[in-house]
């Protein structure tokens, strides 16, 4: 254990950031999951889904995603999450006893970040890259944004951090719930046991989330777990095949233009004449709101 962390922080620097290692130390997981999952599909003739050109966009998103939140731990988020801890309330350990409440308290700071990132434009700005793919496959799963950091996803998981839990604690557990996740961007899997279905984020639900069918859209934001859906009524059962992408789609493979083109969008709005209070819900009303004509 001692070797492991000591190849880590000679690797990553002395206080890491576990999100990334975490996935960045996963990569050959990932790359053999997505391997099995086209080799099921191939023999089931269902390759429609694989399209090369976007699998590669795919990955390039991904690994310049990765290289910026290492850049952006010690610019933004590390100096954040270790001046709360420096006023956190109490010093909450992680043990036997702790490991599985912080963890469902970070999925549901989790849903409520993801659900930001749906109806608050200012965080779907750096989301809608994820959204933007129209095929659905593991590799999708890598299709990530530049601005998260940017925007604050970060913010999202401060209370906890406040409250006393460690960031490295708080990150590692985010990065579990992200490993997770990987595996359910597929259609390689199909509905799985009731009981797991009424507990868990699976593949099924996971691809309505994808959908840009009326009834899919800003729905299932569970990371591991689908039962806060269910509990806050954002719910929704997969019941016709989704048709992935977002309703104003960009048809560009170019990854500044992936990346950028809902951010400047909503400057561009903001920037136009009127009243300033609906200037700036441009910031933080729905991706989809738009000023009352006068």
């Amino acid at each position: 254990m001692d070797t492991a962390l000591s190849l880590v922080h000679q690797t990553f620097g002395a206080d890491p950031d576990w999100k990334q290692v975490v996935l960045t130390l996963a990569t050959p997981i990932f790359v053999l999951a997505f391997v099995l999952e086209w080799w099921v599909m191939r023999r089931r003739q269902r390759l429609d889904q694989f399209p090369p050109r976007e699998i590669l966009v795919n990955l390039g998103l991904g690994s310049l995603y990765q290289v910026f939140e290492l850049i952006a731990w010690v610019a933004i988020t590390g100096v954040a999450a270790n001046w709360v801890y420096s006023h956190r309330l109490f010093d909450i350990p992680l043990n036997a006893w702790t490991a599985a409440p912080i963890f469902v308290a970070v999925e549901f700071l989790y849903y409520g970040f993801h659900r930001s990132s749906h109806r608050i434009r200012w965080f779907w700005s750096a989301h809608v890259v994820h959204h933007s793919g129209q095929t659905m496959n593991m590799s999708t799963a890598m299709r990530q944004g530049l601005l998260y950091s940017v925007t604050g996803w970060w913010l999202f998981f401060m209370p906890l951090v406040w409250l006393g839990v460690d960031p490295a604690v708080v990150f590692f557990m985010y990065a579990i719930d992200l490993f997770y996740q990987y595996f359910i961007h597929t259609e390689a899997v199909g509905k799985l046991h009731p009981a797991i279905e009424y507990l868990f984020n699976t593949p099924s639900h996971h691809r309505a989330h994808h959908g840009r069918n009326p009834g899919y859209i800003d729905r299932n934001f569970g990371g591991v777990l689908i039962v806060f859906d269910r509990w806050f009524g954002t719910f929704v059962e997969e019941t016709e095949r989704p048709d992935y992408g977002i309703p104003r789609q960009p048809q560009t493979r170019n990854p500044l233009t992936l990346n950028f083109h809902e951010f400047l969008a909503m400057w561009r709005d903001l920037a136009r004449p009127g009243p300033l209070g609906q200037r700036l819900k441009h910031l933080w009303g729905p991706p989809e709101w738009e000023r009352p004509q006068t």
